[in-house]
């Protein structure tokens, strides 16, 4: 069965290495926390505010063995008050685990973005 897996993180500036490593941190974590592998996805939608342009996340994906995954992204919306500095991810994965099952991934500053399913988690 697909389902998805929502991710996010931030960085402290617009760093093409800072994103690449904050990146990677998110996805490595996602996969470890579902019991993942990359055979396990389908695809992935990632987002970055429109302060960050110094690197293509999906870049960093394809740097920890994702070649093989088709990978999207894109400018997320800049709604006035938003965090700033964000690189969110959406992946859609084949996994036996029910939607309750489902760890989602917020790191950082991020953490505050969607409190409800890291709460669920617990």
């Amino acid at each position: 069965m697909v389902r998805g897996i929502r991710g996010a993180t931030t960085v402290d500036r617009n760093d093409a290495e800072e994103i690449r490593e904050a990146t990677q941190e998110l996805l490595q974590m996602m996969l470890a926390e579902n019991q993942l592998c990359t055979e396990d996805l389908v695809s992935a939608i990632f987002t970055v505010t429109s302060d960050l342009n110094a690197d293509f996340p999906a870049s960093s994906a394809r740097g920890i063995g994702w070649q093989l995954v088709p990978l999207l992204c894109a400018t997320e919306i800049p709604v006035p008050g938003s965090l700033s500095h964000c690189i969110r991810v959406l992946l859609h994965v084949n996994t036996t685990r029910s939607q309750r099952e489902i760890r989602h991934i917020f790191l950082r500053n991020a953490v505050f973005l969607r409190k409800d399913l890291i709460d669920a988690d617990n």
